[in-house]
């Protein structure tokens, strides 16, 4: 009986695994030492995941079932959390369009200017949005406004980016046509440019909201505002069945909106 490496392949049909060459080679193995250098340095145990698996079964016991007792003051916080996503998205989006557009390459800007815009939302996107809550807890003090300040800087990083690219990926025919007439270049981009771009504007910001209601709860933890400070003081308080709580209220709210996103991407897709 013929083996299967006998089995002549079909003319077309991939190899299923290409030899990898010396250079390729070299590069898995500086990968998986990376890989093997990160979880000795991080103390990674399976022996020690596995004894921690009694304390984890104890929460859940402990956890359940939720308490509803403070339903009302935790919806109020839970829609605090929804408020500063959606606020801290608008703002941070608004702000990224004309830093999309300075950034953008062989769009408006001169080299200078477009480099210097780059690397403003090169900062933004960089750093943590938990960074950004506690820089502005510092600066107008606790609450959600420090909260959504964080999103609205994040969002603008996040958005410039991609706005920036959707933007360089146009069809550039309909703006050389219009400047051919004499248009203004600043006029042809929010003319033919940004329409264009205009499925990937939304879409992105679809993206950025959903990031910005997870990122909101986190927030929250450094007393910026929303549910997240609640979950932090049931934690610290024990109050396991509060947090069970919070923590179902927050998965719901990350669903539902998500959920809403897939099905707006869906209908800007088709409509495009």
């Amino acid at each position: 009986m013929a083996s299967t490496t006998d089995i002549p392949r079909q003319p077309g049909m991939p190899v299923r695994f290409e030899r990898p060459s010396a250079l390729a080679f070299l590069l898995y193995a500086l990968g998986l030492g990376v890989l093997v250098w990160s979880l000795d340095g991080t103390g990674w145990s399976v022996s020690e995941l596995a004894s921690g698996l009694p304390a984890l079964g104890d929460f859940f016991s402990r956890a359940w079932p939720p308490s509803l007792e403070r339903f009302p003051s935790l919806s109020s916080a839970l829609i605090e959390t929804f408020q500063m996503a959606v606020a801290g998205t608008v703002v941070g989006a608004l702000v990224s369009i004309p830093l999309a557009v300075l950034s953008a390459r062989k769009l408006l800007s001169g080299r200078v200017t477009n480099g210097l815009a780059r690397g403003i939302v090169a900062i933004f996107r960089t750093v943590p949005d938990l960074i950004w809550a506690l820089i502005f807890v510092i600066a107008v003090g606790l609450g959600p406004f420090a909260g959504t300040l964080a999103i609205a800087v994040d969002t603008a990083g996040f958005c410039g980016r991609f706005f920036a690219e959707a933007m360089e990926d146009v069809d550039k025919g309909p703006a050389e046509a219009l400047q051919a007439q004499g248009v203004r270049r600043i006029d042809t981009i929010f003319c033919a440019v940004i329409p264009a771009a205009m499925p990937a504007f939304i879409t992105t910001t679809l993206f950025a909201l959903e990031k910005a209601v997870r990122s909101s709860v986190v927030l929250g933890l450094v007393g910026a505002g929303g549910i997240g400070l609640e979950l932090k003081v049931a934690m610290d308080m024990f109050d396991y069945p509060t947090a069970a709580t919070i923590i179902l209220m927050i998965f719901g709210l990350v669903v539902i909106v998500e959920q809403i996103g897939a099905h707006s991407r869906t209908r800007v897709m088709d409509g495009h």
